[in-house]
């Protein structure tokens, strides 16, 4: 029986998902119920823009098909910046898996230099880079006892060298942080592809790089798993095909607790929410995403990485809750037709197919099985529950620098709760809000003319203000929020 009704139970539960999330998003709450000014999102930016990714024109369309023609008999030298994280040795095992179609020319790497050796040694780039200068005369001196050359940067001077990296024509950005973007502005100027595993790219820089897209003409290729699902069900959409996005989300480790529930428990039993915040009901993530999924601010985050990768406006990017994490995102398309990209939650997915589109490779994964999985569940998330989610869209209609100090403002708030010093579950989206507000007072929120140093200025602003803020209320000199 399950193996007969799992497509059955799978396709009326998008129908549910559907039909839970045709209410415009305009008419729910935006913002935090508690002191948020309407103002943050006044300006008038709820316009679909050009996509930074190669979907929704004519253009892309005769781009993808051409390419799509040439089979898949084609090698790309590849760029990796942060290839001793997760990112990178991931695209590494691709490299490893298919050496017939990529090549791995250029290697960024942070202090795990031991690793980046042998990477080297591996893969042979033409040039590697470190964080310090003495990590770099080690590694020097490491190749040099091993017989092997190449050329050794450090700093962000050196992850820019890598990026620039002649031999290379795709730029994966695994790399954390602001300091990623730089780095890609660089490559996108020497018309690399950039295939997007960091999320600051968009979500702090934007308003400057997707200008940069369109000037220099490259493709942006988005390697996480919700951006790929969309961008997969959008292959062959025609222009303007697209009506809707729907980006499905875990749920975090609070999906099961109603609100009074999580906000008793934030009051009860501080000590238990900080446990539960950073553990993920699905899978081992790093601290920093997982934290992210429980205040749900990951989701909200990733709603302005879609607007800026596919255009769409605001009012047209929902989010619904999906436990299983086997849908990995769905479109919705003019005549209602929803469509969408599953399988198992490996991040490997998404990286070869930023690394090969729109070619389909052939890769010894464990297929997707239906009937294993045998029912597929979704929710709409109650934004009262999560206030980060409001806040996010409150940064994207505000548009300009306030998605940096959105940004900047969680990590720096995300770090602290779970260094543990005294700040409550709770107080993260106030400190984002505080953040977003005294930025406007500063003067750091501007929409016109946006430049990189505006953004990068907005970044270290948000981060030392929610530093200063977080010690007031751990000394009981600012009101936390408990119910």
């Amino acid at each position: 029986m399950r193996t007969a009704s799992a497509p059955l139970v799978f396709f009326l539960a998008l129908l549910v998902a559907s039909n839970a999330f045709n209410s415009s998003p305009a008419k729910r709450p935006r913002l935090l119920a508690i002191s948020t000014p309407s103002t943050l999102h006044a300006v008038g930016r709820d316009l679909w823009i050009p996509p930074s990714a190669p979907v929704d024109s004519e253009a892309a369309l005769r781009l993808t098909l051409k390419k799509s023609l040439e089979g898949a008999t084609f090698k790309k030298n590849l760029s990796i910046l942060g290839s001793t994280g997760s990112i990178g040795t991931q695209t590494l095992d691709i490299v490893r898996a298919k050496p017939e179609n990529f090549a791995a020319v250029a290697l960024s790497a942070g202090r795990n230099i031991n690793l980046l050796v042998e990477q080297i040694k591996e893969f042979r780039p033409v040039c590697a880079s470190t964080q310090t200068p003495e990590d770099a005369a080690l590694v020097r001196s490491m190749l040099s006892d091993a017989g092997v050359k190449c050329e050794i940067y450090h700093g962000i001077e050196g992850v820019d060298e890598v990026a620039k990296c002649e031999e290379a024509d795709t730029v994966v950005t695994g790399i954390v942080g602001a300091v990623g973007l730089q780095p890609t502005m660089s490559a996108i100027r020497l018309g690399k592809d950039i295939a997007l595993a960091n999320k600051e790219t968009l979500i702090s820089g934007g308003p400057v790089i997707n200008p940069l897209v369109k000037e220099f003409g490259v493709n942006m290729l988005p390697a996480d798993s919700e951006h790929s699902a969309i961008f997969q069900s959008l292959q062959g959409c025609p222009p303007e095909g697209l009506r809707r996005v729907i980006l499905t989300a875990s749920g975090g480790a609070f999906r099961d607790f109603t609100k009074d529930e999580l906000f008793n428990m934030c009051r009860d039993d501080p000590e238990a929410v900080q446990k539960k915040a950073t553990t993920h009901p699905n899978w081992d993530m790093g601290a920093k995403i997982t934290l992210d999924s429980a205040t749900m601010c990951n989701k909200g985050l990733e709603v302005i990485e879609a607007h800026y990768l596919f255009g769409a406006s605001y009012d047209d990017i929902d989010i619904v809750v999906h436990p299983q994490s086997i849908v990995h995102s769905m479109v919705e398309m003019q005549d209602t037709s929803v469509i969408s990209q599953m399988g198992w939650a490996d991040m490997r997915l998404p990286l070869v197919y930023a690394v090969s589109w729109p070619q389909r490779l052939r890769m010894d994964y464990k297929p997707l099985d239906l009937a294993e999985i045998g029912s597929l569940t979704f929710k709409a998330p109650d934004h009262s529950k999560y206030p980060c989610i409001n806040l996010c869209y409150a940064a994207g209609r505000a548009g300009g620098t306030m998605t940096a100090i959105l940004n900047a403002a969680n990590e720096a708030a995300n770090e602290k709760f779970r260094d543990n010093v005294g700040l409550g579950f709770l107080d993260i989206p106030k400190l984002i809000e505080a953040a977003m507000e005294g930025a406007r007072e500063e003067g750091l929120y501007k929409t016109d003319d946006v430049t990189l140093e505006d953004i990068l200025a907005g970044d270290e602003w948000a981060r030392k203000f929610v530093e200063g803020r977080t010690e007031k209320l751990v000394k009981g000199q600012e009101k936390k929020i408990l119910v």
